[in-house]
């Protein structure tokens, strides 16, 4: 068996398998285990760089190169983070089934289960080369992700589990829509969607057909992604979810949908329709981070403002892709930016959550006297996801201002400016509020095991704004050059 399928394949029998085993050491150790050897393959099947065979369905390129190690090294941080989330914080079984029946539902095996199942279905999406693969692993995604909005098992988990499922799948569905006319665009309704033969043959595409497929396509992932106005579901499932899980849902399944614009995105580049892309892309991104702004000036909820913050992100990454030229290299690399610190924001938000018991933003004060280590990653975390020197989102961020100047478009510099600083101020009254506010209560004590991993993912962040490695910088340019970008 290749490495690409065990990357695939390992996750998924882990997942089946944590569903069944009673005992919660051994179940765990399967968790944190396939972790540790799925970050490992992940970094060798990248810097193999074996190229893609004709007709392969999946395989590795320098955009698959680039999302693969992200994603794995966000989940071995989620789990190493999880796990003693799921032991400080059990929920009872429900008595659904008497004990003793085969499929015993017990919630940390569901979950536990669900998500090794969520990094293969991711990993699918991302080395997947047929659009029709790529397009069975995102909704994989949705089916696998779903159980762990739900984990806690109220009211308002189960509401935003069920607007997840019914709104992605509707968005699901459209981009179904979008790879049927892409297939019409080939004239002879060909059943060859691999990318390579569709670059192959884009010379040859319809115009008409490939517009309303990307678009479709657009629409479809957008949903997915959390592009305005197609973002609802994505507040509510941030919020309810888990830490670690909402951690992964916006540092990597959001990256997952975008990939699956990416690559109809390259077939309209190939086929000299590069700019009828660019255009709605800009414009998806300038409305994605005005809706958010609105929403992050007044949130009175501490982790939807992380998931507000999660779609003004998703529409600079839609905006730097829309400029084109070293725009793109801007987008890559603020993906790879932006999930570093957003999931380490979570996790944090995870922290204050288990000290507070509230996620009301006004009901909390002196953080970093009660909570001296998360006061601190928070005002860090804040720093770093607003484009703040010297954390990595600011070069990115830079980078793509640098391609807005470039080339002339002044409207779109002007607003993206105006709009990155109403998210600036509107973040950090609440930020400072939280964490410089005078304590009313003691300092509280800390667990180790759940800042690790933040910390780690801070002092990441930092690097990436002071150096960036040439392998990094080299996978991001090739990645730049298969959209029609340029290099830094």
């Amino acid at each position: 068996m290749s490495l690409l399928l065990i990357v695939i394949v390992l996750p998924a029998v882990s997942g089946v398998a944590a569903y069944f085993i009673r005992a919660h050491r051994v179940r765990r150790l399967v968790w944190g285990a396939t972790a540790g050897v799925h970050f490992a393959l992940s970094i060798k099947v990248s810097l193999s760089g074996v190229p893609v065979s004709a007709g392969a369905w999946i395989g590795v390129d320098p955009l698959s190169a680039l999302f693969l190690p992200l994603t794995s090294l966000l989940f071995l941080a989620a789990t190493l983070y999880g796990i003693g989330y799921v032991a400080r914080e059990p929920v009872a079984p429900r008595p659904d089934f008497e004990d003793g029946r085969l499929f015993r539902n017990e919630p940390e095996s569901v979950f536990t289960g669900c998500l090794l199942l969520f990094l293969s279905s991711m990993s699918l999406a991302i080395l997947s080369r047929h659009l029709g693969l790529q397009w069975v692993a995102i909704e994989a995604t949705t089916l696998s992700s779903a159980p762990l909005i739900y984990y806690h098992q109220n009211r308002r988990s189960l509401e935003a589990a069920w607007n997840y499922i019914i709104l992605c799948s509707v968005g699901i569905a459209v981009a179904l829509l979008g790879i049927f006319f892409l297939a019409m665009a080939t004239q002879n309704g060909s059943s060859d969607l691999t990318i390579q033969a569709l670059i192959r043959k884009a010379g040859r595409l319809d115009h008409g057909w490939l517009g309303t497929a990307f678009i479709m396509v657009l629409v479809g992932y957008g949903t997915k992604m959390g592009l305005a106005p197609l973002h609802t579901w994505l507040p509510d499932a941030h919020s309810e979810a888990p830490s670690a899980v909402s951690a992964l849902l916006s540092g990597a399944l959001l990256n997952c949908a975008f990939l699956g614009i990416l690559r109809v995105q390259q077939i309209c580049v190939a086929s000299g329709m590069a700019v009828f892309g660019q255009d709605l892309l800009i414009l998806f991104g300038i409305l994605s981070m005005g809706i958010a702004a609105v929403f992050i000036l007044r949130q009175a909820d501490f982790k939807r403002l992380l998931a507000y913050s999660s779609i003004e992100h998703m529409g600079i990454l839609s905006l730097g892709v829309g400029l084109g030229g070293i725009g793109l290299f801007g987008s890559l690399l603020h993906a790879v930016n932006h999930s570093v610190v957003k999931a380490m924001l979570f996790m944090t938000a995870g922290n204050i959550l288990a000290a507070y018991r509230t996620k009301s933003t006004t009901r909390i004060t002196g953080l970093c006297r009660t909570a001296p280590v998360s006061g601190v990653l928070w005002v860090v975390g804040f720093l770093a996801i607003t484009g703040s020197p010297p954390f990595g989102a600011f070069v990115s961020e830079f980078t793509i201002l640098r391609a807005a100047i470039g080339q002339g478009h002044w409207i779109v510099a002007t607003a993206y400016l105006l709009l990155l600083s109403v998210v600036f101020v509107g973040m950090g009254g609440i930020v400072f509020r939280m964490a410089l506010g005078s304590a009313d209560r003691p300092a509280l004590r800390e667990a180790y095991s759940a800042s690790l991993p933040p910390i780690a993912l801070a002092v990441l962040a930092l690097i990436l704004g002071l150096w960036l490695p040439s392998r990094l910088v080299e996978t991001l340019n090739q990645a730049a050059l298969l959209l029609g970008g340029g290099a830094r």
